[in-house]
C-alpha cells in the first residue's frame, strides 16, 4: 500500500513509516521533470535524422532505426539494472549495487536527485539521459556496422561504460561528486563518454570502402533532414538541461536561456569559420556549431550565467570545428565528426564551467551550496574539472575498446559488415527497407553508378577474389583502387 496523500493546499503527501516524517511533493517540480522527460526523449530520434542527413541516402534509414532500437533496448536495460547500477543509495564511490533490481522500491520515496520528486520521477528522467547516450556513440558505426550486433553493443556499452560514470559524477557516493566536480547535465557521463567511444568504434572498425579517393567525395544527402534533427536536438535540450533543476524554479529558467543563447552563438561561430575557407554560408556548418554549444553549455547550465554562455558557445564553436581534424591524426573514418563535436565540446564545457562556475548562480533554486570556480576565486576547481573529464575520457576508451574486441571474438557479434553490404547499402541488406522510394536508391547502388553495364559490383567483387584469394581486407579495397574494372565508378550520389 502506497502511502500517497494530498493535503489542503494539493500538493502531494508521502509518509515514510520508518521515520515516522511526510515528506511533501511540489506538483509543479514533478511536472516540470515529467514534460522534460518527454523533451529529452525527443533529442533521441532528433541524433537519430541529424545522422541520417549526413550520410548517403542508402544507408539513412539505418541511422533512425537504430535511434528507434536504442530507446528501447535501454529501456529494458535501465529497468532491469541500470537505473540501480547508477543511482542506488548504497553505491560504492564507483558504480552502485542491485539495490533496485528491475525497479524494485523505485516509486514513491524521495528521488536520490531531489527531496521535491519522487524516484519514479527522478528515474523516468534519467532513463531519457541514458538513452541518448549510447546513441551518439553508436552513430560511429554509419555505413558499416550491422545492426543486430549494434543493439547488443547497446545494452552492454550503457552496463558497464554508462552506468559507471554517471555513477561517480551524479550520485552523492561517487569519487567524482565527492571530490567536488561540477556537471549539471552530463558534460562527462553523456558526452566525453559518447563521443570518445565513438572514436574507439571508429578505429576499431575498417575504413568504409575508397576512403580517402575521389570516388568517395560525397555531401549530405538531405540537408533538411540535418536541420529537423537540430531542431529535434535544439528543442529538447532545454528539458535535458532546465529539467535537471528537477524543479520549475529559477536556476531552471537561468538553464534554459543560456543553453539557448550558448546554441546561437556556437552555430554562427562555427559558420563563421567556415566561411572563411568556402565563402559559402553553410547551415550545415551552422547546424554543427549549435551543437556543439550546446554540448559546451551542458555540464555548466546549472552553474553560469548568461555572459558565460557567449564564451562557450565561442569556444565550442571554435574548438570543435578545428578538431574535426583529429580523425586524420588516427588515420580512421570518423564519418559523423561525433568526437569532435561531444568529446571535445564536453571537455570544453569542463573546464569552462571551472573558470565561471559561480555560488550565487548554483544558489538560484534556494537549496544548492557549491564552492564555485576560478570566478569565486576557487582555484583547484578548474583542476577538478580536467580530472574527471580526462577520467571519463580514458575509461570510456579503454573500455569501448575491450567490448568491441571481445564481440569480435563471436563471428554473430561482429560489428563490421560484409564488403557487399556496404556496396548495397545498410538499408537494402540489412532491413530491407528504404527512407526514400525504390527508384531515388537505385541510383545509388544501381550496375550502372558502380561499375558499369557488363556485371553487377558484388558479382565483379567475388570475381576478383576468386581469381586472387589472398586479396583480402583494407589490401583488398586498396587493389581494387588501383586497378578499378573497366567502367570506372561515377562519385556516389
Amino acid at each position: 500500500m502506497v502511502n500517497i496523500t494530498y493535503d489542503a493546499s494539493g500538493q502531494l503527501n508521502w509518509y515514510n513509516p520508518d521515520t515516522g516524517k511526510t515528506v511533501v511533493y511540489n506538483g509543479g517540480d514533478i511536472a516540470w521533470t515529467l514534460a522534460s522527460t518527454a523533451l529529452v526523449w525527443l533529442m533521441v530520434p532528433g541524433i537519430g535524422f541529424f545522422y541520417c542527413g549526413l550520410l548517403r541516402r542508402k544507408n539513412g534509414l539505418s541511422m533512425i532505426y537504430l535511434s528507434m532500437g536504442t530507446v528501447a533496448v535501454v529501456a529494458f536495460q535501465w529497468f532491469f539494472w541500470g537505473f540501480s547500477l547508477a543511482f542506488s543509495d548504497t553505491a560504492s564511490k564507483f558504480i552502485g549495487d542491485l539495490r533496485y533490481f528491475g525497479l524494485k522500491g523505485v516509486l514513491e520515496k524521495p528521488s536520490i536527485g531531489s527531496a521535491r520528486v519522487p524516484s519514479i520521477v527522478f528515474c523516468a528522467f534519467q532513463l531519457m539521459f541514458a538513452s541518448l547516450t549510447p546513441m551518439i556513440a553508436i552513430g560511429a558505426l554509419a555505413e558499416r556496422g550491422r545492426l543486430g550486433p549494434a543493439l547488443v553493443f547497446v545494452f552492454i556499452w550503457s552496463t558497464i561504460v554508462y552506468d559507471p560514470i554517471a555513477c561517480w559524477t551524479w550520485n552523492r557516493n561517487g569519487w567524482s561528486d565527492a571530490l567536488g566536480v561540477l556537471d549539471f547535465a552530463g558534460g562527462t557521463p553523456v558526452h566525453i563518454s559518447s563521443g570518445t567511444a565513438a572514436l574507439a568504434i571508429s578505429i576499431y572498425l575498417p575504413r568504409r570502402r575508397g576512403y580517402g579517393t575521389d570516388q568517395f567525395l560525397y555531401k549530405p544527402h538531405n540537408t533538411t533532414y540535418i536541420i529537423l534533427g537540430t531542431v529535434l536536438l535544439w528543442f529538447g535540450w532545454f528539458g535535458f538541461n532546465g529539467g535537471t533543476a528537477l524543479s520549475a524554479n529559477l536556476r531552471a529558467a537561468n538553464a534554459v536561456i543560456i543553453t539557448n543563447l550558448a546554441a546561437g552563438v556556437g552555430g554562427a561561430t562555427w559558420m563563421l569559420w567556415d566561411y572563411r575557407l568556402e565563402r559559402k554560408w553553410s547551415v550545415v556548418g551552422f547546424c554543427s556549431g549549435a551543437i556543439s554549444g550546446l554540448v559546451a553549455i551542458t555540464p555548466g547550465s546549472g552553474f553560469v550565467g548568461a555572459p558565460a554562455a557567449v564564451a562557450f558557445g565561442v569556444a565550442a564553436g571554435t574548438l570543435c570545428n578545428f578538431a574535426t581534424g583529429i580523425k586524420y591524426i588516427f588515420r580512421c573514418d570518423e564519418a559523423l565528426d561525433i568526437f569532435a563535436t561531444h568529446a571535445i565540446g564536453g571537455v570544453v564545457g569542463n573546464i569552462f564551467t571551472g573558470f565561471f562556475a559561480q555560488k550565487s548562480i548554483a544558489a538560484f533554486d534556494g537549496i544548492t551550496e557549491i564552492r564555485g570556480g576560478w570566478m569565486d576565486h576557487h582555484w583547484p576547481q578548474v583542476g577538478f574539472q580536467l580530472a574527471n573529464s580526462m577520467a571519463g575520457m580514458s575509461y570510456s576508451f579503454v573500455v569501448t575498446s575491450l567490448i568491441l574486441w571481445a564481440m569480435h571474438l563471436v563471428p554473430a557479434l561482429r560489428l563490421r559488415c560484409s564488403e557487399e553490404t556496404e556496396i548495397v547499402g545498410m538499408d537494402d541488406a540489412e532491413m530491407g527497407e528504404y527512407a526514400y522510394d525504390y527508384v531515388s536508391v537505385a541510383l545509388d547502388i544501381s550496375p550502372r553508378r558502380m561499375y558499369g553495364d557488363d556485371a553487377s559490383s558484388i558479382r565483379s567483387m567475388r570475381q576478383r577474389r576468386e581469381a586472387n584469394p589472398s586479396i583480402t581486407g583494407e589490401h583488398q579495397r586498396d587493389t581494387e583502387l588501383q586497378h578499378p574494372p573497366n567502367h570506372l565508378p561515377l562519385p556516389p550520389m
